[in-house]
């Protein structure tokens, strides 16, 4: 999250992911992916600076996670095991794909 300031003073913190545009003319607007719009007091320079280093901290505090070895055919330890706890597995059920179709124009 980074931490902006609206025309009143108050303080906000926002998440920059969802930053869909910046417009700068004549106050810096932020207008987001689900179109919320916010005015706010820093400029367009100071809201990118903010977001790269906001970018910069994730990746250096990502690189500084221990790093576990995985073994080859096990996962990430993040989603249990299909045969975990009674649920059948992968190989004892039939598996369906769903062909991707092109986004219609």
């Amino acid at each position: 999250m980074i931490v902006l300031t609206r025309l009143n003073d108050a303080q906000f913190a926002i998440n920059p992911d969802l930053i869909e545009r910046i417009h700068s003319n004549p106050d810096t607007t932020l207008v987001m992916v689900d179109g919320a719009k916010y005015i706010v007091t820093e400029s367009l320079d100071e809201v990118i600076a903010l977001i790269a280093q906001f970018r910069a901290r994730v990746i250096s505090m990502a690189r500084d996670l221990p790093q576990v070895p995985l073994r080859p055919g096990t996962g990430l330890g993040l989603v249990p095991d299909a045969g975990a706890g009674g649920t059948p597995a992968a190989s004892d059920s039939i598996t369906k794909t769903v062909p991707l179709r092109p986004r219609n124009k």
